[in-house]
């Protein structure tokens, strides 16, 4: 029998930011949908709806997640995994490409550097494989 793993301090910081992040989306997609001067930005109402529909979809996509992260899923992990990789190499492309420009990119490798750190701690590993293992 799996002796019981607590969740690690990382793993609830990864999943209640990812938890925030789902939801701001959800609500920025939302409201966006109302903003006559968003609306105008985007050329009308055409393109203004579907980028509302994919930021409440994204939003949908990472509150599922970071519940799955919380729970000790290592399907969320994976995904997570995964995304925050392309999200490091995508930013670091852009920070060396725009060297004068991109302290938001510097920030985004930064933090996609410290999720991929704290989901593949050995405390983290440790919560995920007692979950799988419970779960079998």
């Amino acid at each position: 029998m799996a002796e019981a793993v607590g969740r690690p301090v990382g793993i609830a910081i990864v999943s209640v930011l990812a938890f925030i992040s789902g939801f701001i989306d959800i609500i920025v997609g939302i409201l966006s949908i109302f903003d006559p001067d968003v609306n105008a930005a985007f050329g009308g109402s055409g393109g203004l709806f579907a980028s509302s529909i994919g930021s409440m979809v994204l939003g949908a996509i990472v509150l599922i997640l970071s519940f799955g992260l919380w729970l000790g899923r290592g399907w969320a992990r994976m995904i997570v995994t995964v995304v925050q990789a392309l999200s490091l190499i995508h930013s670091l492309f852009l920070a060396v490409a725009y060297m004068g420009i991109p302290v938001g990119e510097w920030a985004s490798v930064l933090v996609s550097a410290v999720v991929l750190i704290l989901l593949w701690t050995k405390p983290a590993s440790a919560f995920f494989n007692a979950r799988a293992a419970t779960a079998q």
